[in-house]
């Protein structure tokens, strides 16, 4: 995936307000970018590191400025959670994750759930037919093979002592998360298929693992999920201040 406007470098100097951090230019000129990450940013609160950010050219738009990227150590780290989905499509289009290939429809933000309130940020199917009276208008067919997706932006990462360095999520506490999971178990409770799916956007990791330290919660729900038959995938990125694209699947380590 390609930015469809180049970035523009500058050195982070604080996040504040949960969506406003503000940048310093190469100009000494300091500007307040909005923050596209809703979580911590554990590990990325870097005061001086190397930031990427995309000029905004909205005039409803209060920011004119956009945080992508920022550099932790010598690994650029994309924060913008907005583009965890369509990179896992393009993933999934371009065969790299085996376990997802092979449907014919993608669909996105189709609505799901016990009580019909989520939505699934992709669905897979393929066969059936379209229902005469369609239960869901994005996902009009009865009698098909699916497969319910859930992506989850990963930036957090850790090194051991042995130099592993291992993507983890999540970097704070989320019952949205769990929430989540739990979905995704009703899900194989109907007889379909349902996965997890990691976009670790930095290139510096090599394995995965729950942030029990972080949230024990969900960590302990992730694994009765994997028990109970929901899929894992997990994907770093290659990241660039031209473009972002998913790479390789990593192990996950419980």
């Amino acid at each position: 995936m390609r930015f469809p406007k180049r970035l523009f470098e500058g050195q982070f100097v604080k996040r504040y307000r949960r969506f406003f951090v503000d940048v310093l230019l190469p100009s000494g000129e300091v500007v307040t970018a909005h923050c596209p990450n809703t979580g911590s940013l554990k590990g990325c609160l870097v005061e001086g590191a190397p930031v990427g950010m995309v000029a905004v050219d909205a005039p409803h738009r209060k920011l004119k400025w956009g945080w992508k990227l920022v550099k932790v150590g010598k690994t650029w780290v994309g924060v913008d959670t907005g583009v965890a989905v369509p990179l896992v499509l393009e993933a999934i289009q371009g065969g790299k994750i085996p376990g997802l290939s092979g449907y014919e429809r993608q669909v996105t933000e189709v609505k799901y759930g016990q009580e019909g309130r989520s939505r699934i940020d992709i669905l897979l199917s393929r066969g059936g037919q379209v229902a005469e009276k369609p239960a869901l208008k994005r996902a009009p067919w009865e009698g098909d093979e699916r497969v319910y997706v859930e992506v989850k932006n990963t930036t957090y990462a850790y090194t051991s002592e042995d130099g592993i360095c291992t993507a983890a999520f999540p970097d704070a506490v989320t019952q949205r998360g769990l929430k989540h999971l739990h979905e995704l178990m009703h899900v194989v409770d109907l007889g379909h298929r349902a996965a997890m799916v990691y976009c670790a956007q930095r290139s510096d990791v090599t394995q995965f693992a729950p942030a029990d330290d972080i949230d024990p919660a969900y960590g302990k729900g992730l694994r009765e999920a994997l028990a109970h038959g929901v899929e894992a995938y997990v994907m770093k990125a290659r990241v660039g201040l031209s473009q972002v694209s998913l790479t390789e699947l990593l192990p996950m380590v419980l």
